[in-house]
C-alpha cells in the first residue's frame, strides 16, 4: 500500500521503488482530484460573479470582460512569483531535505510580499487608464476602473494565497489546498449576495423580509472575490505555518532575509513563467481591443464563453499541478525513469479528461449561457463562438499538462519562447484579419487554430526529453 502523507512518496521515491502501472495510476488520481477540486471551485466563483453581475445587464458584464485579461496578466505574474519557490520546494522535498524546504518557504515569503506590493501599486496606477487605453466606449469606463482598483488593492493576499497554496501542493499536500478553494467558494457567494445587491425584499416560504445589501454592482463582484481569497490566504498561510509537515517553522532557525542562491533559482524558473504569462496576457489585452470595436454585445459574449470555457480546461491545470508534483519530486529524489513516466501518464490523463468535458460543454453550452446572462443576443454568440474553441480541447490540454511537467523540471524558459510564438504569431495575426470579415468569430477560430499548434509543439518539447538530459 502506497501511504499519502505529505512527503512519503518522495520517500518511496528515493529508496529506488518500482512502481506498477496500477500504483502509477492511483498515485496520480490522488494527487489530481484534489488539484481538479480545487481549480473548479475557482471557476465556479467566476460563474457565480458572471451569472451575479448578469443579473445587472450586459454593460456590467463587459465592463468586467474588458479587463479580464488585465487580471489576467497580474495573476500570471503573482504565480510565477510563486511557482520559481515552490518547484524549488518540490526538489527539496523529493531529495528529503525538508530544512532546507522550511528554508525556502521563509525566504519565499519576504521576497514575494515585497514583489507583490510593488505590483499591486502599479496595477492601481494602471487600473485609472486601462479602459480608455482598451478603446471601450465611455459608458463602461467607470466600472471597469473600480473593479480594476480593488482587484490591486488585494493582490498581496492574492500573493500569499498562491505561494502558500502552490507550496503545500509541492510538497505533496493537494488535499488541503482543494478544501480552502472550496470554502473561498462558498464565502464568494455570501459575500457577493451582500455586496452586489441593494436592501431588497426577499420572500421565502411565504415569508417577506428586508435582505440587507451594499448595492455595489460590478465592483462589489470584485469586492466578494477579493475578500474570500483573503480569507484563503490567512488560512493556507496559517495551515504552512503551523500544521504542513514539510513546511512549518518549528525548531527552523535563521532570518527572513532571501539568500542569493534561492533567488537567483526563483528567477531562473520563474522569470522565463513571468515572460510566458506576460506574453500570453498581454496578447489578452490586445485581442480586447481587437474585440472591443465590435460592440458591448461582443465583448459580453467574449467573456461569457472565457467563462464558459474555463470549466474545460481547469481539470487540466489541477493535473497539471500534480505533475508539476510528481516531476518535480521525481527530479529531487533523482528518479528520471518516474520523471519521465508521471509526466506522460499525467499529460494523457489531461488530454482524456478535457476531451470528455469538451464534448460535454459542447451540448449543455446554451444552458450554460443561459444561467450566465438573461441576454438572448449574448447567449446566441456566446454558444457560438465557444463551439469553435472547443474543438481544440484535446491539444489545449497537452500543453497545459506537458507545461506542469516541464516546469517540475525546472524547464520553463522554452516553454515560454513556444507561448510566446504560438500565442503572438499566430492568434494575434491571424485573429486581427478573420474578425475584419468574420466579427468576434473570428478571434475564436484564430484561437482554435493556436491552440492545436501549441499542444503539438508542447508534446514535441515532451518527447524529445531535453528537460531530463539538462538534469
Amino acid at each position: 500500500m502506497l501511504h499519502m502523507s505529505e512527503y512519503s512518496i518522495a520517500a518511496e521515491m528515493r529508496s529506488g521503488r518500482d512502481y506498477t502501472f496500477r500504483e502509477k495510476i492511483g498515485i496520480v488520481a490522488r494527487l489530481s482530484t484534489p488539484g481538479i477540486l480545487a481549480q473548479i471551485s475557482e471557476i465556479l466563483m467566476q460563474y457565480i460573479d458572471a451569472a451575479m453581475v448578469g443579473a445587472l445587464g450586459a454593460a456590467a458584464s463587459a465592463s468586467i470582460g474588458l479587463v479580464a485579461s488585465s487580471t489576467w496578466l497580474f495573476g500570471g505574474l503573482l504565480s510565477a512569483t510563486a511557482a520559481g519557490f515552490s518547484v524549488q520546494v518540490a526538489h527539496a522535498t523529493g531529495a528529503g531535505e525538508i530544512g532546507k524546504a522550511k528554508s525556502i518557504f521563509r525566504q519565499s515569503l519576504s521576497a514575494s510580499l515585497l514583489l507583490s506590493f510593488a505590483i499591486g501599486a502599479a496595477a492601481f496606477v494602471l487600473a485609472q487608464h486601462l479602459p480608455g487605453w482598451l478603446g471601450a466606449d465611455s459608458s463602461l469606463w467607470a466600472d471597469a476602473t473600480a473593479y480594476f482598483s480593488i482587484y490591486a488593492m488585494f493582490v498581496p493576499a492574492r500573493m500569499i494565497r498562491w505561494l502558500c497554496m502552490n507550496m503545500l501542493q509541492c510538497s505533496g499536500n493537494m488535499k488541503i489546498p482543494s478544501i480552502f478553494a472550496s470554502l473561498e467558494c462558498l464565502l464568494d457567494v455570501v459575500f457577493n449576495f451582500f455586496l452586489i445587491f441593494p436592501a431588497r425584499q426577499i420572500t421565502f416560504l411565504q415569508m417577506t423580509f428586508m435582505m440587507p445589501g451594499a448595492g455595489l454592482g460590478v465592483a462589489g463582484a470584485q469586492l466578494g472575490t477579493s475578500l474570500a481569497m483573503l480569507t484563503g490566504a490567512v488560512m493556507s498561510l496559517f495551515y504552512a505555518f503551523f500544521r504542513s509537515d514539510v513546511l512549518k517553522l518549528q525548531g527552523l532557525k535563521g532570518g527572513w532575509k532571501p539568500q542569493k542562491s534561492v533567488v537567483k533559482e526563483a528567477v531562473s524558473i520563474g522569470a522565463p513563467m513571468a515572460m510566458e504569462q506576460s506574453a500570453l496576457c498581454a496578447a489578452m489585452v490586445a485581442s480586447t481591443r481587437i474585440i472591443a470595436p465590435l460592440g458591448t454585445i461582443a465583448i459580453a459574449a467574449n467573456s461569457f464563453a472565457v467563462t464558459a470555457e474555463s470549466i474545460c480546461y481547469m481539470p487540466g491545470y489541477g493535473i497539471s499541478n500534480a505533475a508539476t508534483t510528481l516531476v518535480g519530486q521525481s527530479i529531487g529524489a533523482k528518479r528520471k525513469d518516474l520523471a519521465r513516466s508521471f509526466s506522460w501518464l499525467t499529460t494523457f490523463t489531461g488530454v482524456t479528461i478535457m476531451t470528455l468535458t469538451g464534448i460535454l460543454m459542447y451540448f449543455a453550452c446554451p444552458h450554460v449561457f443561459a444561467f450566465l446572462t438573461p441576454d438572448r443576443e449574448v447567449q446566441r454568440l456566446g454558444v457560438e463562438v465557444l463551439r469553435i474553441e472547443l474543438l481544440a480541447e484535446p491539444l489545449f490540454a497537452a500543453s497545459i499538462v506537458a507545461t506542469g511537467c516541464l516546469r517540475g523540471a525546472g524547464d520553463t524558459l522554452i516553454p515560454g519562447l513556444l507561448n510566446l510564438v504560438s500565442i503572438w504569431g499566430i492568434r494575434l495575426t491571424l485573429g486581427f484579419f478573420l474578425t475584419k470579415s468574420m466579427g468576434l468569430a473570428g478571434m475564436w477560430v484564430a484561437m482554435a487554430v493556436e491552440l492545436s499548434i501549441r499542444g503539438i509543439l508542447f508534446l514535441i518539447r515532451l518527447k524529445r526529453e531535453k528537460w531530463l538530459k539538462d538534469l
